[in-house]
């Protein structure tokens, strides 16, 4: 199934019993303690109970130790940690499989996106099994804008991604949507966020996505883009694309 935009007035609003976030961090000390207290304010807003879950793809900062203060006072606080940095789809992967929630919502630790924006995804979710956010306007440097048309683009032609933004790290998902998707999820970088979508959209799940605001980063520097990435996303954009003609 494709896109669900369901209309604005008749958006019903639900509440979600056992909400799982995770937060994959990647030396992001000045940013993770801010996230999590702003997430322990603004959850209670959309969920009974909540798990937050930090995964420390091997920083060499004090993220983890950040993160391992705050849990020793908040028991919704828990820490996961990978002994070397292994990699953005490495570090989503971890953080799906120890999510224990009814449904699962995650962004990245910088704090380019505010968890109270979950105010827009959440009444799309009774009527879809995933959804997407896409930036209003998208806050990052001139480099990494012309990289990212460019990617959407190759996206569209070889998988017929419909999503706006399908690297937007805003998304909430169905817990059996997680279930059935996670086993087969084989990227290991930045290719992680297509895959998840191409693949929910031949599973035949529902994918509604809706604009969010996107802001600056004030601390810490970005991680993704470089040379590197990009070239091994292309490697694994070619390899599920030979996956997906094969018999």
């Amino acid at each position: 199934m494709g896109r669900v935009c369901l209309p604005e007035r008749r958006r019903p609003v639900i509440r979600i019993a056992f909400l799982s976030c995770f937060f994959p961090a990647f030396n992001e000390h000045e940013n993770i303690g801010g996230l999590l207290e702003e997430a322990l304010e603004v959850l209670p807003r959309f969920a009974d109970r909540f798990e937050l879950i930090v995964v420390d793809d091997g920083s060499t900062d004090s993220t983890g130790e950040v993160v391992r203060q705050l849990a020793a006072k908040h028991p919704e606080v828990r820490l996961e940690s990978h002994d070397a940095n292994r990699g953005y789809g490495q570090a989503l992967r971890t953080g799906m499989a120890a999510s224990r929630g009814d449904a699962v919502f995650f962004t990245d630790a910088d704090r380019q996106f505010r968890i109270s924006d979950l105010d827009r995804l959440m009444p799309l979710f009774s009527g879809a099994d995933v959804v997407v956010g896409y930036r209003i306007k998208r806050n990052d440097p001139w480099h990494r804008l012309a990289v990212a048309r460019v990617y959407h683009t190759v996206l569209r032609l070889l998988f017929s991604v419909e999503q706006h933004d399908v690297d937007c790290a805003f998304k909430l998902i169905r817990r059996e949507v997680l279930d059935r998707l996670l086993p087969t999820l084989v990227s290991e970088y930045a290719f992680i966020s297509p895959e998840l979508l191409i693949r929910a959209r031949i599973a035949g799940y529902r994918v509604a996505e809706v604009g969010v605001p996107h802001h600056p980063r004030t601390a810490g520097r970005p991680k993704g883009a470089t040379p590197k990435v990009i070239a091994r996303t292309i490697g694994e954009i070619a390899a599920m694309r030979r996956e997906l003609r094969t018999p």
